[in-house]
């Protein structure tokens, strides 16, 4: 017995022990499917292990309609040429339709076609039409995902941002979140974004491995950029960011939102100057081995791609760059992926910070911890909910909702491709940061500290 599909079960163990019967859960398309090497990546299964994949499975349907083994012809109930599209699409809901071809005229160039194509994705609103924008203060966003549904676009919401481009390689995302959010276009192609030259400011949710090149086209395309942490995966992509960054003129910023969180401002303005230790933990919470996160080709791992922002926010309380890193981790043989480890920062100014960044601990503790200790006054702030001081004339405790930064960075984010001014978080402090997460993993295989050079 096969499974097909996703109904409610109510089997009998006894049917199935009397008669011995098997029961098999079928997968979409077969083997392969939803797995990201097999997918992604074309790490093909043996044939000898398994004999059919997705793929395979696939053409042998293709192979058996090619050779009239399988006959789909009574199965087609239309065929609409593609300027047509609508007499399907438009009455999708009412019609008796089983399938619907749309036909290329074969007289027609592929530049035609291609025109034909981007007339109906511009009357369905996949990509701009002229004249639509505000004013030249536009902003796109390449990446549908849940970063940009859960934390972009809410704090979006009362802001004035002219938001004109929502972009996702498959574009349905994208169409949803604009007409969710009130985008005036959706795109599958995001070179639409880099090419409008109403768009002041192009923001990368994408996945980490996209960032640094879509960061450099639109640099090259004379764009702002505001680029989800972290900036890029290594030294190499870092060195061309800064070079096309300083030819180009235009700004830079990475989400490191923390610093923006209201305790963190407040524990900033009254920690004082001079040099401060500060001890941060983030409870980060087990991710499994095969998510993407982990791989160091499209995630960069954990420390590089989610430390960075504990890197920012120390850097931001001590007042100073780092000058050098020490990192440890648990386990004989620690890999570069590592996602229990132990970062200290030396900084310029004499300060001292130890990130403790663990995979391993309890959902029921805090997610993040930060102490300050200075000048004979100590701070502790529990999960962005509470702020505690000890010693600090005037000075005992503040409370808020759980509040990371996000809102009050976005606002000051679409203010400043508003007005203009100094962007949000200085330049050089994104690369020292960025800097100091790479000095990290040197300092994972060397054992010795690194200077962020």
């Amino acid at each position: 017995i096969i499974l097909v599909g996703v109904i409610g079960l109510d089997i009998s163990r006894a049917d199935f022990y009397e008669k011995e019967l098997s029961f098999q859960v079928s997968c979409s398309y077969g083997p392969g499917r939803y797995d990201e090497s097999y997918e992604n990546k074309g790490q093909d299964y043996p044939l000898g292990f398994v004999r059919w994949t997705e793929k395979r499975n696939f053409e042998a349907i293709l192979q058996a309609i090619e050779s009239g083994q399988i006959n789909v012809e009574s199965l087609i109930t239309e065929r609409t040429p593609l300027a047509d599209y609508n007499t399907i699409y438009g009455e999708m809901g009412k019609g008796t339709s089983v399938a619907s071809l749309l036909v290329y005229d074969e007289k027609i160039d592929d530049s035609s076609t291609v025109e034909i194509a981007r007339d109906v994705l511009k009357k369905e609103g996949y990509i701009s039409r002229p004249g639509s924008s505000r004013d030249r203060n536009g902003i796109g966003i390449i990446g549908a995902g849940n970063f940009t549904a859960a934390a972009v676009l809410p704090a979006f919401k009362g802001l004035n941002a002219n938001l004109k481009y929502i972009a996702s390689a498959g574009g349905l995302s994208a169409k949803t979140l604009a007409k969710k959010a009130g985008a005036q276009c959706a795109t599958s192609d995001y070179n639409e974004i880099l090419k409008d030259e109403e768009v002041d400011l192009v923001m990368i949710t994408t996945r980490h491995n996209q960032h640094a090149t879509m960061t450099l086209e639109a640099l090259k395309a004379g764009k702002n950029v505001f680029v989800e942490k972290p900036l890029c995966l290594n030294r190499d992509e870092l060195d061309e960011i800064i070079s096309v960054q300083g030819e180009s003129g235009k700004s830079v910023v990475v989400g490191f939102n923390r610093r923006f969180a209201p305790l963190a401002v407040k524990l900033k303005s009254i920690v004082g100057e001079g040099p401060k230790n500060i001890v941060a933990t983030m409870n980060a919470g087990f991710i499994p081995s095969n998510v993407w996160v982990h791989d160091l080709a499209v995630g960069g791992g954990r420390i590089i791609g989610e430390a960075c922002h504990y890197i920012d926010l120390c850097s931001f309380l001590a007042g100073s760059e780092v000058d050098s890193v020490c990192m440890n981790a648990m386990g004989p043989n620690p890999q570069e992926n590592t996602d229990n480890a132990s970062i200290l920062l030396r900084y310029a100014n004499g300060s001292n910070a130890v990130i403790n960044y663990f995979g391993n601990g309890s959902k029921s503790y805090a997610k993040e911890r930060v102490e300050v200790h200075a000048q004979e006054k100590s701070f502790v702030m529990d999960n962005w909910r509470e702020l505690t001081g000890f010693g600090v004339r005037g000075f005992s405790k503040m409370k808020s909702k759980q509040d990371k930064g996000h809102k009050a960075q976005f606002a000051r984010l679409v203010d400043w491709v508003n007005n203009g001014g100094e962007p949000l978080v200085p330049f050089a402090e994104i690369v020292n940061t960025t800097k100091a997460s790479f000095a990290a993993i040197e300092s994972l295989k060397s054992g010795e500290w690194v200077e962020v050079k």
